[in-house]
């Protein structure tokens, strides 16, 4: 299992990345309060790191924010205020059909895709949870505060863009 006591990506020194970098959320409206807290947590994170410029979107569900992300990049990339990076958030709770697995796999997939297409991050921060339990256990309990992470990594993400400029 995943722990993020086995990972360095809250060591957040020695971020390099420009303040005013633009992040686009895009965030699902099923699970509304996990996804709250996602992005609340994400947002806090950018704000500790003086990131200003940030957009929310909302989309209907999961499988929707691949498309979503796609058409606001056509929308914006040759504007000022472009993104510099992506930021998925969602919640997809295991239910009693198939169904799940067909979401996962679409969001994970597009937003695979994604980061192959875009010339900028989509940070992945959609849960697939079988339960209630785990979705709380990952917006501050045992498992962190995948919110944070997500912000954590798009910071990283834009540090890595801005270190093949030197």
């Amino acid at each position: 299992m995943a722990e993020i006591s086995n990972s360095k990506l809250l060591q957040t020194t020695g971020i390099q990345h420009g303040k005013d970098a633009c992040v686009v959320i895009v965030r699902t409206e099923w699970n509304a309060a996990i996804v709250d807290a996602l992005e609340s947590g994400c947002k806090k994170t950018l704000a500790e790191h003086e990131i200003k410029n940030v957009r929310v979107i909302n989309v209907p569900g999961a499988f929707e924010i691949p498309f979503t992300i796609k058409k606001y990049w056509e929308a914006f990339k040759y504007k000022d205020h472009r993104p510099h990076v992506f930021i998925a958030l969602g919640c997809v709770l295991r239910g009693d059909t198939p169904h799940f697995d067909y979401v996962c796999k679409a969001v994970t997939d597009g937003i695979g895709q994604l980061n192959l297409h875009l010339p900028i991050p989509v940070i992945f921060g959609v849960l697939t949870v079988d339960n209630q339990q785990q979705a709380e256990e990952r917006i501050g309990g045992k498992h962190g505060h995948k919110g944070e992470e997500a912000a954590v990594t798009a910071l990283k993400m834009l540090s890595v863009i801005e270190s093949f400029k030197s």
